[in-house]
């Protein structure tokens, strides 16, 4: 810290001088510059408590338990008040002086001016809230509560109790806000919600029978939770009658158009250039990487083939990946398989002293919970910096309810060398471990409002790194897989900027990832599923990888024979999950 603020010191110094300024003055300057940093770091504490209170289910998944209690109804009059509160906070915000801050500062003040600034955008500008029956859905919530075991069980029950109470009001208010929805989104909402009742469930009644609440709270939670599952069945009645008049008189568009696009580039992914130009990156890049696959095609061709390989290097590379791609589990041996491979990463980062890992932070591998299924087939739910010692969820969808020929192909996808790779990625030394790290950053702000690209961005480069210090023995076919699954992470910045923005037809999709990407049917079309239910979100790994890998190479090149890859990752990470631009400040001003 004080080293980063020198040369602003020096600098500050020197305008005295040359103003014929005497020393004294200097002196009250530095004073004004800790005066502003200590300012602002109280101003950051109140602006997080003020925020656990304008957005107590945010507050609840972070750790912060004060307010579980509380479900706010999405109405026009609580919109109002978050825009009331947006409002306050900013007027606060711009009575500091960025200039006068230091850089890890300076950090905290950009994540806070983005987060409010993208929170105005949301309500005002985007009106996701309009458009996406989706984003209504009380089951996380609850599940967070019942299933963390952070209080005692009969307190957590308490807060249950109170938070069902708005669920009525909470649905009522979503349909009032549901206008010219898209059919994608709706269909998700319904699935979603259907998801609820792995939460709301007999099992949960038979708890609170069992639990010490009173007789009379047991008798009222029984109410409530008759009411909360008739409003969530009325809702999803609703949904599907609303799903039956979209099909039959149509829908608005999920693609939201470059003016949309370009904004909340600029709000999730904070990369200091347009979604146009990282677009036209990846394309390129898409072009390299299938440079590098021909070459690995070339070498091990007649491993696998005793016929000659064809002219064409897309053709041979898909063959060759096709063949590859039958060495996988069995379907019901998939979740398995997924715990099994952990110990085996953690084993492998220990031995390479990559970065040290936490044993006392648990790391639970456990099927996808109902009401989060539909989105994504693996995902990490990790605790708040409030909670640091609570479990990390690694979610595995299960195949049962796949076809044979859907479970097949999604094997073929995550055969056996590309299920290491995707372990890498969510868990050792993934999302896991970057997480736990963000949790132990000294800055909440830098915690708590984490960058997606740079939390993506961690995960892909983790992939490519463990390859370079030797998992997997540095066998070709491992690299080969790696660069399809990474071909695949350029594939995803390609494929949502062109359906978001140019118009990409699901037929042109499936061309691009199955015969420029070299991926599974079942893949491509869960793929374009989750294209036309997010926006920006698949450009976050592309993005947030190219950064930390180029800024990897600029450091290395900066330290030469001092370069330790060991503390430069930890030194990275302890930096939370802020954008990568402003931790490669923070680390080269030190």
């Amino acid at each position: 810290m004080k080293k980063a603020a020198l040369p602003l010191a020096i600098a500050l110094s020197l305008v005295g001088l040359t103003a014929c300024q005497s020393q004294p003055t200097t002196e009250q300057v530095a004073v004004e510059i800790t005066d502003q940093n200590l300012a602002f770091n109280q101003f950051s504490q109140n602006f997080i408590d003020a925020l656990w209170i304008e957005s107590p289910t945010w507050a609840l998944y972070s750790g912060f338990h004060k307010y579980d209690g509380v479900l706010k109804v999405p109405n026009a009059e609580t919109r109002a008040a978050s825009l009331a509160f947006i409002q306050t906070q900013q007027s606060a915000l711009a009575k500091f002086d960025p200039k006068l801050m230091s850089p890890a500062t300076l950090t905290d003040y950009r994540l806070i001016e983005n987060l409010l600034a993208e929170m105005k955008w949301n309500i005002e500008t985007f009106k996701s809230w309009q458009w996406n029956p989706a984003s209504y859905n009380v089951s996380g919530g609850f599940a967070q509560i019942i299933n963390e075991d952070f209080a005692p069980f009969s307190e957590r029950l308490h807060s249950v109790l109170a938070r069902m109470e708005n669920v009525p009001a909470y649905y009522a208010a979503a349909r009032e806000n549901i206008q010219n929805p898209t059919i994608e989104h709706t269909q998700l909402a319904i699935m979603q919600n259907q998801g609820a009742f792995s939460v709301f469930s007999n099992d949960l009644l038979s708890q609170v029978l069992a639990s010490s609440l009173t007789n009379e709270e047991k008798a009222l939670f029984a109410n409530r939770f008759n009411k909360v599952t008739m409003a969530i069945n009325e809702h999803i009645d609703w949904l599907t009658a609303l799903e039956a008049k979209l099909e039959k008189e149509g829908a608005r568009s999920f693609r939201i158009g470059e003016k949309l696009y370009e904004q909340k580039f600029a709000y999730d992914i904070q990369a200091g250039m347009s979604g146009k130009a990282l677009y036209e990156k990846a394309v390129n890049d898409k072009n390299r990487v299938q440079a590098e696959m021909a070459k690995i095609t070339k070498n091990i061709w007649g491993k696998y083939f005793d016929i000659p390989m064809p002219k064409d290097d897309k053709v041979a590379i898909k063959q060759l990946i096709n063949k590859l791609s039958a060495k996988h589990v069995k379907r019901e041996d998939f979740v398995d398989e997924v715990r099994a491979q952990i110990p085996e990463l953690i084993d492998f980062v220990n031995e390479k002293d990559l970065v040290t890992l936490d044993p006392n932070k648990p790391l639970v591998v456990r099927e996808t919970p109902a009401y989060m299924r539909g989105y994504a087939g693996a995902s990490i739910s990790a605790p708040g910096p409030y909670e640091k010692s609570g479990n990390t969820y690694y979610n595995v969808t299960p195949l049962d309810g796949m076809s044979s020929a859907s479970a097949e192909s999604y094997l073929r996808e995550y055969n056996h060398w590309i299920l290491q790779v995707l372990n890498i990625h969510e868990a050792i030394p993934g999302h896991y471990t970057q997480l736990v790290y963000s949790n132990e950053s000294p800055s909440l702000i830098k915690s708590l409002f984490g960058n997606g690209a740079m939390v993506e961005g961690w995960a892909v480069y983790t992939e490519r790194m463990m390859l370079e210090e030797g998992y997997g023995n540095f066998e070709p076919e491992m690299w080969l897989m790696y660069y399809k699954w990474n071909l695949r992470v350029i594939a995803n910045t390609i494929l949502d900027y062109s359906i978001q923005v140019k118009g990409m037809t699901e037929e042109q999709a499936l061309e691009l990832m199955m015969n420029e990407a070299f991926q599974e049917q079942a893949e491509a079309e869960g793929k374009w599923r989750r294209a036309t239910l997010s926006q920006v979100q698949l450009t976050n790994y592309y993005s947030g990888y190219r950064e930390i890998y180029d800024f990897r190479e600029e450091y290395k090149a900066l330290k030469g024979d001092d370069f330790d890859l060991k503390a430069f990752h930890e030194e990275f990470l302890s930096y939370g999950s802020a954008p990568v631009k402003y931790i490669r400040e923070l680390m080269l001003n030190k």
